[in-house]
């Protein structure tokens, strides 16, 4: 039974990336927000194709979800090359990721992901690749080993990373062009969800595009994948291929996600700052403990985008609640203590 649930799994998570894929613009032009990094983008890639050349080095930084990966994709359809991906934790030895240099041809795009987690001997590599399109593999061990140096066609890497404080200077230094990437308005997430919508052939209204947009966290990813719950909430009560603010607020209901964009884990976290610590402040071992998630899990999924919406504040002490957050969970401020907001 536990190897069927995996299986199964698997395949959900395989239906759901098809579905993101499919929602995917295909060129700049149709790339929807971020206009700044998309402006110098373009003119970066038709520069390149002007002079005939592979355009320079791109690292894009930025949370989860706002289309590094899809910038990538692009990047490589301007260009007319053939995309590589790979990620960060993927290539953890130097062999790795010569054998993946030595496979591309010339005008080629390399995405590595998460690249700040890059091995440092691949990063060592990764370094005269980019700068001189050169690797060189040692053959052997010990003293009789030998360095074989391997001249590789221009190529492009794109770099994507959450926490661009954790690459090494000198690899952010051999990056052409760096952009980063914000979060999204509700007005550029309904475009998104509108654009998307008529991709999956379903007729959305107005009302509940801006709807989604206001509880997608300013992440196209989320809004994308709250569109497809409204449409199997829809599908399952009889009125598919028609999503009306009616239907929106329902399948949002069913899926826990509230007015704010808030989903169980997060307003799990809320509710024991607020309740069992009094506001706070508590470390973060201590309150992950309490709603029983991992503390990597509470620091990296749900504090960001509380710690933004100014529902929590982190203090040398540990984590505190905002006034805010009492209001949002109904709750009564306490009398004593001090709150923040």
């Amino acid at each position: 039974m536990a190897e069927y649930d995996r299986v199964v799994a698997d395949g959900a998570d395989e239906t759901e990336r098809a579905a993101e894929a499919a929602l995917r613009p295909k060129r700049l032009e149709d790339f929807v927000g971020q206009e700044v990094v998309r402006g110098q983008l373009s003119v970066v890639l038709r520069a390149a194709l002007a002079r005939g050349t592979t355009p320079d080095h791109v690292l894009l930084s930025g949370p989860p979800g706002l289309g590094k990966t899809t910038l990538a994709m692009i990047i490589a359809a301007e260009v007319e090359g053939s995309l590589r991906l790979t990620s960060g934790p993927a290539v953890q030895h130097a062999g790795d990721l010569a054998a993946i240099l030595s496979s591309l041809e010339e005008g080629d795009v390399l995405f590595i992901d998460e690249i700040h987690r890059l091995a440092r001997t691949a990063e060592e590599m990764l370094y005269l690749a980019m700068e001189d399109y050169r690797v060189d593999v040692i053959v052997g061990k010990g003293p009789g080993a030998t360095s074989i140096p391997l001249t590789l066609p221009p190529f492009t890497v794109v770099g994507a990373t959450t926490r661009a404080g954790l690459l090494p200077a000198p690899l952010r230094d051999r990056f052409g062009f760096t952009g980063h990437l914000d979060y999204y308005g509700p007005a550029e997430l309904g475009r998104i969800v509108a654009r998307s919508a008529g991709l999956l052939g379903v007729h959305l209204d107005p009302e509940a595009g801006t709807e989604l947009a206001r509880r997608s966290r300013g992440t196209p990813r989320i809004a994308n994948r709250l569109l497809r719950r409204v449409q199997d909430w829809a599908e399952v009560h009889g009125t598919p291929g028609c999503l009306d603010l009616e239907a929106a607020r329902a399948a949002l209901e069913v899926f826990e996600v509230d007015a704010l964009g808030l989903d169980r884990l997060d307003r799990s976290v809320l509710q024991a700052l607020c309740t069992r610590f009094g506001g706070g402040p508590v470390g973060l071992a201590t309150l992950a403990v309490s709603v029983g998630e991992e503390p990597e899990t509470v620091e990296t999924v749900a504090e960001p985008y509380l710690v933004r919406e100014g529902l929590m504040v982190r203090t040398r002490q540990g984590r505190a609640a905002t006034r805010a957050a009492y209001a949002h969970l109904g709750l009564e401020v306490p009398a004593e203590g001090t709150l923040f907001g």
